[in-house]
C-alpha cells in the first residue's frame, strides 16, 4: 500500500501542477534549494517567484537567449568569442544559459542584491563557468556612489534601486558607471559584442553611463518598463536611444515581435523587451 501510494505521489509530483503545489508549501526555514534542469544545476530560494519558476519549469525564460542569438545571426552581427555584459544577472539563470551557448569568450555579469549575488557565485561555480563568468557585486549607475537599494520580500528579480512595493527592505550597495565596471572587471569596450540588461525600472540612469558603448552601437537586449520610468521620462529615454539607434525589436509578453524604429518605441504598454541594433 505504502509503496503504491508514494509511486502516486512521486508521479503527481512530477507533474508541472504537481511541482507547483509542492514548492509553494515549502517553508521559509528551507532558505535554498539546487535542482537537476538537465544539462545543468540551478540553486534558488524556493520562496523567490523566478525559484519557484524555474523549480516547476525547469527554466527561466531561456529561450530568450536562443532568441536573441537567432535574431543577432539573422542581421548578420557575430558575437562569437566576444564579451557578454550582463547587467542585473539576478541568480545567474541566464548567465548559466548563455554560457552553455558556448558562444562568448567571456561574461561579464553585474548583481547588486547580496542574496541574489550569492546564489550567482553558486550556480556559475558549481555549473563550471568560474572561467568563463566574472561577476560584480555592484549596480550600474550615472556616477560613482553608495545608494539605496530595495530588496523585494517575495520577488528577488524584482529588487531594484528604484523603489517598487510597500514591503521592500531598504539597504545601501556600491554603484558604478560602466565606465569603472569594465575598468575593474579588465575588459575593454571594444571586447563587448551585446549587452543584456534587466535592472527593473533602472535602465535609464544605468544608460547614462553607457553612452561610449552606444556610440560603437553595441546591440542591446533590455526590458522596457513604461510603467515604472512614468510618460515623460519613458518618452525622454526613448529620445535619447534614439539618438543612437535607428532599428530595434520589440518583444511584447504575449510572444509577438515586430520592428520598429526606435523613435517609435510604443510607451501606452506597460513592460516588453527590446533589442536595439546597429
Amino acid at each position: 500500500m505504502n509503496r503504491w501510494r508514494d509511486r502516486l505521489a512521486s508521479r503527481f509530483f512530477a507533474t508541472k501542477y504537481g511541482r507547483d503545489m509542492l514548492i509553494r508549501a515549502i517553508g521559509p526555514r528551507t532558505r535554498t534549494m539546487t535542482v537537476d534542469c538537465g544539462d545543468h544545476l540551478m540553486s534558488f530560494s524556493p520562496q523567490d517567484y523566478i525559484g519557484r519558476a524555474v523549480f516547476v519549469k525547469n527554466h527561466w525564460d531561456r529561450d530568450h537567449v536562443g532568441r536573441l542569438l537567432g535574431k543577432l545571426k539573422a542581421v548578420g552581427i557575430n558575437v562569437d568569442g566576444k564579451t557578454l555584459l550582463e547587467i542585473g544577472a539576478n541568480i545567474g539563470t541566464h548567465t548559466v544559459y548563455f554560457g552553455l551557448t558556448g558562444v562568448f569568450g567571456r561574461i561579464l555579469a553585474i548583481e547588486p542584491d547580496p542574496r541574489n549575488f550569492q546564489l550567482l557565485e553558486q550556480n556559475v561555480t558549481q555549473n563550471r563557468l568560474a572561467d568563463l563568468v566574472t561577476r560584480l557585486p555592484v549596480a550600474v549607475s550615472d556616477h560613482e556612489a553608495t545608494i539605496e537599494f530595495f530588496q523585494h520580500p517575495n520577488n528577488h528579480g524584482k529588487s531594484s534601486p528604484a523603489p517598487g512595493h510597500p514591503d521592500d527592505r531598504r539597504i545601501l550597495v556600491p554603484a558604478l558607471p560602466i565606465s569603472k565596471v569594465l575598468e575593474q572587471a579588465g575588459v575593454s569596450e571594444d571586447d563587448i559584442g551585446v549587452v543584456w540588461m534587466d535592472i527593473e525600472g533602472y535602465e535609464p540612469v544605468a544608460a547614462r553611463s553607457m553612452q561610449s558603448l552606444f556610440e560603437r552601437r553595441v546591440p542591446v537586449h533590455m526590458e522596457f518598463t513604461g510603467e515604472f520610468y512614468g510618460p515623460e521620462k519613458a518618452a525622454e529615454f526613448v529620445a535619447f536611444l534614439a539618438r543612437f539607434y535607428e532599428d530595434c525589436i520589440v518583444f511584447y509578453n504575449d510572444d509577438s515581435e515586430e520592428n520598429r524604429k526606435v523613435a517609435e518605441i510604443p510607451l501606452d504598454r506597460e513592460q516588453f523587451d527590446i533589442l536595439l541594433l546597429p
